[in-house]
């Protein structure tokens, strides 16, 4: 499989390329050049198979030969070794559970695909990949801790200071090893900039060897399809026409969705929901996509004010307004509904949610109301809501229980670098430091 640039379609990679790079040198996202459909005899028996052999099945169709289907199984069964139940929370609406693994985050999916991934192509060079990547919050855990004792990998976390929960910095700040936490002055939006700069630097290109794992790099999405697939096969004897509900900050997480719907899987509709950092939902409404900075609310994971996956969305639907809007509907909402929506679901089904999958719940109900369609609902529950203990606990006035992974995360101390925003500081820390 050749995978293209967003900006260029003749600039045409093979997968190690693409993911050792992950952003092409024109600054697109890489694509896959065609997305196979699988086939029917697949959807037919998918309710028989395990989740690690949909995975298998999936990333084999995506890949094709370009890595060996003993390894590729192999990273698979790495990736799936927790589960992603469907949970049913009232009678309109069921929860894609995705925060069964190690750093309680779906991210937890993308990051180990991509480490093994990586580690497997390290193994093919002597050059040390020095891993570069934003975080609002679980991105930062999730890599961290899927690339931690990785050989020949370095990974380097920024993050903006002050904006992400407790939990979350807990989570990379305190590994060490291969890991260094860069704590930086601004938003989370400069993080991803500095990140763009540093690939688009032909002096640290030329003495690094740098990518990605953030999700615009395609190691990151290809998982991201995988518990579509999953969450369809538990719904299959009981699902009339499914629709997703998608708490969304860089859209990576429906772009995977986008990448399932294309290879067949039957998706009625997407549904893009966000906190007020609305650019997507507000394209949606008025053809007009305008980035902007980005605001901190209590579902801080989605303070995205400038999603890099929009280039993907676009890509997928040839740039054609109308049928990205048929497919996909968009809602934001602010901290206040977030709240209320958390607690009417704990007060009725006592269900906690998180901020994330709380937006998510919201989306589908609302499309459910406006459209009074016969369909099954699903939101994604993306991180467990004990991640964010100190809004929770607030919004619902008791304290919810700390998982063990959590509390030894908690016990640890802190080790970050504080460092400003402005791409010098952050050029002379690599340039000094690596």
């Amino acid at each position: 499989m050749k995978f293209y640039s967003t900006n260029n379609p003749n600039l045409k990679v093979d997968l190690k390329e693409a993911v050792t790079q992950g952003l092409a040198p024109d600054n697109g996202l890489y694509m896959p050049e065609y997305i196979p459909v699988l086939p029917k005899e697949f959807f037919d028996t998918i309710d028989t198979k395990s989740f690690q052999e949909i995975a298998f099945t999936v990333a084999k169709n995506i890949i094709g030969d370009d890595v060996p289907a003993d390894e590729l199984k192999r990273i698979v069964d790495h990736t799936i070794q927790f589960d992603a139940p469907v949970v049913e929370v009232d009678d309109h609406a069921y929860a894609l559970e995705l925060f069964h693994g190690p750093t309680l985050a779906f991210k937890d999916f993308g990051a180990r695909f991509m480490s093994q991934l990586l580690g497997y192509f390290a193994r093919q060079q002597k050059q040390e990949i020095v891993i570069l990547v934003a975080t609002s919050g679980d991105t930062g855990s999730a890599v961290a801790n899927g690339f931690l004792g990785v050989k020949g990998t370095k990974v380097i976390v920024l993050y903006p200071s002050g904006k992400v929960s407790d939990i979350q910095e807990k989570q990379f700040t305190t590994l060490g090893q291969n890991v260094t936490a860069l704590e930086i002055d601004g938003t989370f939006d400069d993080c991803q900039r500095l990140v763009k700069e540093a690939f688009l630097d032909d002096v640290l290109r030329k003495k690094y060897f740098l990518t990605s794992a953030n999700s615009i790099n395609i190691a990151r999405l290809i998982p991201q399809s995988f518990y579509y697939f999953y969450a369809y096969a538990q719904m299959k004897d009981k699902a009339k026409d499914l629709v997703f509900s998608i708490p969304s900050g860089n859209f990576g997480n429906l772009t995977g969705g986008l990448l399932a719907q294309r290879m067949g899987l039957p998706i009625r509709k997407f549904i893009a929901t966000t906190n007020v950092n609305d650019v997507v939902p507000e394209y949606l409404r008025t053809n007009v996509f305008a980035p902007r900075p980005s605001q901190q609310t209590i579902s801080n994971a989605m303070d995205v004010g400038n999603p890099s996956n929009f280039a993907r969305m676009l890509d997928l639907f040839q740039n054609d307004f109308t049928k990205l809007s048929a497919d996909i509907a968009g809602y934001s909402f602010s901290d206040d509904e977030t709240r209320a929506a958390m607690r009417h679901v704990f007060a009725s089904t006592e269900y906690i949610l998180d901020p994330h999958g709380a937006i998510g719940y919201l989306g589908l109900i609302k499309y459910l109301e406006e459209q009074g369609e016969d369909v099954t609902g699903i939101f994604l529950e993306t991180a467990h809501p004990a991640k964010f203990k100190e809004v929770v606990d607030d919004t619902l006035g008791k304290s919810i229980d700390i998982p063990k992974p959590l509390q030894h995360f908690l016990q640890q101390s802190k080790k970050s670098i504080a460092l400003k925003s402005d791409y010098t500081s952050f050029k002379d820390f690599l340039l000094n430091t690596l």
